[in-house]
């Protein structure tokens, strides 16, 4: 598998025409003349400059297709999709997509909600349910949702990295994961420095299991898919994602297969296997309108108590992450990156941003001006270099996309 780096600074792994198609709202009627702007006429205008930055940027980033759904203290500002599916085929907003690390924050909401609800602490030791563990007399459930743990991020296994490109539609068990994670020595004590590891929440997910007697679909669809609504969400256990489905592409297998650069090479990555991805009952597919309404519920804490909400909205790992030799998931946080509890935070915006397989999306919410923000894109074959990597373009197409709806509130980048 390729490895880009994000543009938050994580590493990822990142596995046809360019003609405007598929849009599928309408603009805004126009205010009414002589009178004041109206909320619509604000509404035209930011729909406007997003259609501008979008066309823009899917020729320059080679972006297949972009799906984007906004609003503004609840009001639509746009909803459309740019591109093609496949070749010939338009996309629309109503199709299906990955979710990726979306669903950390549903697994994240379940572990605070059982908090809530005295069930457990975040400071209760992962051996108390999964004494088998390595370490797991060492490690909090806090520090599993946290990132905190200190397991090595299996995803960075050599081993399993070659197995993965060799075979991208393999299904994967939490076990055979968990065993490339757990037999490391831990990367620092537990609760000291921070790296990004698919481990610990492959791991929680295995001990919110243990300590519900249920499985995590059921918590899932019971404590936020269901409670929220999201009637295009779901974990169906397998690589299945229903029609109508955004295709993915990615040259990621590029160097693995001997591809020379130069010469023309894609991969119609739609049905890999995203079992790997994070703890079972957690690989989701999701919708655009779902993701918008998931940027809404988890940034406002709709699904927990104020006193948990700001819990998990902490700016905690600020203090202590850094950089440590030989583990490329760990680096200094800041405003321009900062992780919470199955969250992360831009500047004054809450979010996550999955990349994986030719697909990377943001879901996105800004507390206080009440603004939520959806992208999904796909890739063209321009998009990736030499190597067959490419770049989370969603992340930095939420970046300009965030300041053109909230100027104030810019989400920070890099010098």
């Amino acid at each position: 598998m390729r490895w880009a780096r994000g543009a938050a600074g994580v590493a990822v792994l990142v596995v046809g025409a360019l003609v405007l198609t598929g849009c599928t709202a309408a603009a805004p009627a126009p205010p009414a003349s002589g009178g004041a702007p109206t909320a619509a006429a604000d509404a035209q205008a930011g729909a406007a400059g997003i259609r501008s930055i979008i066309e823009d940027k899917r020729e320059e980033w080679g972006l297949r297709a972009v799906l984007v759904s906004a609003t503004v203290k609840g009001r639509p500002v746009i909803r459309e999709a740019f591109g093609e599916s496949m070749t010939g085929v338009p996309a629309t907003t109503g199709m299906h997509v990955r979710n990726g690390a979306v669903a950390i924050s549903s697994v994240a909401t379940v572990l605070l909600q059982l908090v809530e609800e005295g069930e457990v602490s975040l400071d209760d030791r992962l051996g108390t349910w999964l004494p088998e563990v390595p370490h797991a007399d060492e490690v909090t459930l806090g520090q599993l949702a946290q990132m905190t743990a200190g397991y090595a991020d299996y995803l960075w296994d050599p081993e399993l990295l070659h197995l993965l490109e060799e075979d991208p539609f393999r299904q994967w068990t939490p076990e055979e994961l968990a065993a490339y994670g757990t037999s490391k020595p831990l990367v620092y004590e537990p609760g000291t420095n921070w790296n990004y590891s698919h481990t610990d929440y492959l791991l929680l997910g295995l001990a919110l299991e243990a300590i519900t007697r249920k499985p995590v679909d059921q918590l899932i669809e019971e404590r936020v898919i269901g409670p929220l609504g999201l009637t295009g969400t779901a974990a169906p256990g397998t690589a299945a994602i229903p029609d109508p489905v955004l295709h993915a592409y990615t040259a990621e297998r590029r160097e693995y297969l001997g591809v020379p650069d130069g010469v023309p090479f894609l991969e119609d990555s739609t049905f890999w296997n995203p079992s790997w991805t994070i703890t079972r009952g957690a690989v989701q597919y999701s919708t655009l309108d779902d993701l918008l309404r998931t940027a809404e519920a988890v940034g406002t804490g709709e699904l927990l108590s104020p006193e948990l909400h700001a819990e998990q909205l902490n700016l905690d790992t600020r203090a202590f992450a850094s950089p440590i030799d030989g583990c490329p998931a760990c680096f200094p946080h800041s405003e321009i990156y900062t992780y919470g509890i199955g969250v992360v935070m831009m500047g004054d915006w809450v979010l996550q941003n999955p990349m994986f397989s030719g697909t990377a999306a943001v879901e996105a919410y800004l507390p206080g001006e009440d603004v939520a923000l959806a992208v999904v894109v796909t890739f063209d074959e321009s998009a990736f270099d030499g190597s067959g990597a490419v770049g989370n373009r969603a992340t930095d197409l939420f970046r300009l996309l965030a300041a053109e709806l909230a100027p104030q509130h810019a989400p920070p980048t890099r010098p």
